[in-house]
């Protein structure tokens, strides 16, 4: 942060460790609760404006899936898209070139350049599927 001209704080510090340190797509309450965790004085407004400076130097991408919260994730430049679990919330990223490939085709074949996109694939990941099918009816 401070090679981008911005103030490090102790605070900032912990949200932003705790951030690129996760595993997964957090939510903005999903990462305050981490953070108080390491020091309870971190308040909703300096998560907030973690995020946002993260995301505005593109260091951090927001996503928005059907749960309908905004879930955040590192930025590392490569693209990819996303499993997800209906039942549990899981996210699973993956990457996939015949995909990619097809895509730029489809767009082509319509009269589009394609300049970004985003999937989201839905369904049941292996253990909600396995808890389904043991559940009696």
């Amino acid at each position: 942060m401070v090679t981008h001209g911005l103030r490090n704080t102790r605070q900032r510090e912990v949200v932003t460790d705790i951030f690129f340190s996760s595993d997964g797509h957090l939510s903005l309450d999903e990462l305050l609760l981490r953070a108080r965790q390491k020091d309870e004085g971190i308040g909703y407004a300096t998560v907030y404006r973690t995020l946002r400076m993260l995301t505005e130097l593109g260091l951090a991408a927001e996503r928005r899936f059907s749960d309908g919260q905004t879930r955040y994730e590192a930025s590392d430049g490569v693209h990819h898209d996303h499993l997800i679990c209906t039942r549990c919330g899981e996210i699973k990223e993956f990457e996939n070139e015949e995909i990619e490939e097809l895509q730029e085709t489809v767009a082509a074949r319509h009269g589009y350049r394609l300049l970004s996109h985003r999937m989201e694939l839905y369904g049941l990941c292996g253990p909600c599927q396995q808890s389904a099918s043991t559940k009696p009816e």
